[in-house]
């Protein structure tokens, strides 16, 4: 019995640790969110409206972001630490999120606006993609990442909420210094608190000659045999992804063009909030009876979503279908996170977020986005703003994202059977 207590003790994370998650975790998404949701507004409405600078803004921070977290990634594997990377990396972060209030419209605004963005990218991919996440993997363990997980997954839905919600009016009256002042502010506040809060783990250092190539080497025959699990789990965050890539550049533009929706505001905040909800009560299930059986779930509840999203058109009925289908989402991808934790190399935990970043973002955020328009263009429907004709997303986007359900849910099955071995490997 009192075995049984220390085991369960030992599983369990502490509140300083959760209290870590939360402020560094959240703040990093609300900066995300900024970049994501914001900075092309803020290009095409005070700087240019070509729309040629939008995407190569869009590019160029992809590129840097994928290639700074490999490459801090396997900085911090060769010195063993994580706490600098996260404290400094947020600090600078929120100065270069300040920078943007500064920019004028004039000759060389736009450049300056890119080459800006992609600052402020390489300190946010050093500190939370690539140091954060690794410090997430080290402090957790296969028992409790389930949780962990859960409540990671929600920040970038619940940081797109706080900003629509409180700051979004900013933008709308084109405060814009006084709107990326806030969000600088509080992540140099998250940097500060960081070097306080945070206590480097132990980190198993890895020999300098060896972490490159040990890196390569997770891509060879042998690896990929002795521990398929790994690449099971790439697999999955892969499909999820491009899935949600599919339809979510397009959603808010197909409810408020094809439903008719201009008040969608209701709407969001039920999904986001009822599916963030589901997410952190899925990760004690996860735990409790595997995160790939209860992905598996999640991934046919998505799917189902998707379906359905197909039909219906009533306000009450998209709102409750897409937060099945956001529901699903959620659980799916705090399941195959989790796992993908749990096979992250040991020795290589800060290197392989860069693999992991090539699997969550780079390669979905290609091929999910262009799947989608192809899918849109084919339908014919246009719409004008601005006096630009536009193309009007249809229902017909979320039947190509649904299908990926059917391969992502038997990757989660088969996985099933190996997540046993796992744990007891990792234990």
């Amino acid at each position: 019995m009192n075995m049984c207590f220390t085991i369960a003790f030992m599983n369990r994370l502490s509140v300083k640790t959760w209290i870590s998650f939360i402020l560094i975790g959240l703040s990093g998404q609300l900066a995300w969110s900024i970049e994501n949701m914001y900075l092309n507004v803020y290009l095409y409405n005070e700087i240019t409206p070509d729309s040629g600078a939008i995407a190569t803004m869009v590019a160029a921070s992809a590129v840097t972001a994928t290639l700074t977290t490999f490459f801090i990634g396997i900085l911090s594997d060769r010195i063993g630490k994580r706490k600098i990377f996260i404290s400094a990396g947020y600090i600078l972060w929120g100065f270069s999120t300040m920078a943007f209030g500064y920019i004028g419209a004039g000759p060389g605004s736009a450049a300056a606006v890119i080459l800006l963005d992609c600052l402020m990218t390489f300190f946010g991919s050093c500190a939370n993609d690539a140091a954060f996440n690794a410090y997430v993997t080290d402090v957790t363990s296969p028992e409790n990442r389930g949780k962990a997980e859960a409540v990671l997954a929600t920040f970038p839905l619940i940081s797109m909420l706080i900003i629509f919600g409180l700051f979004d009016s900013l933008t709308k009256t084109g405060n814009w210094k006084t709107f990326f002042a806030i969000f600088g502010v509080l992540n140099i506040g998250t940097g500060l608190i960081s070097a306080f809060l945070l206590k480097d783990p132990e980190v198993r250092k890895s020999p300098e000659e060896n972490v490159l190539k040990g890196l390569l080497k997770l891509f060879s025959k042998e690896e990929i045999k002795e521990n398929s699990a790994r690449y099971l789990d790439l697999a999955a965050v892969l499909l999820l992804s491009v899935s949600f890539q599919i339809f979510l550049p397009y959603l808010i533009i197909y409810i408020s063009e094809y439903l008719g929706y201009s008040d969608y505001a209701l709407m969001l905040g039920i999904v986001l909030l009822g599916a963030s909800v589901i997410s952190v009560i899925s990760g004690k299930v996860q735990d409790r009876v595997g995160k790939s059986r209860v992905g598996a779930a999640g991934s046919l509840i998505m799917g189902t979503g998707l379906l359905l999203l197909f039909f219906v058109r009533s306000y009450l009925a998209v709102t409750l279908t897409a937060l099945m289908m956001m529901a699903g989402y959620l659980v799916t991808a705090s399941a195959t996170g989790a796992n993908l934790r749990d096979t992250t190399p040991a020795l290589l935990t800060g290197s392989f977020q860069g693999v992991r970043m090539v699997a969550s973002v780079a390669i979905p955020m290609v091929i999910g986005p262009w799947i989608g328009s192809m899918v849109i263009k084919g339908s014919g429907r246009t719409y004008t703003e601005l006096g630009v004709v536009k193309d009007i997303p249809t229902p017909f986007m979320f039947i190509p994202a649904a299908l990926l359900m059917l391969p992502l849910a038997a990757i989660l099955i088969i996985r099933m059977k190996k997540e046993e071995v796992i744990h007891a490997s990792r234990s």
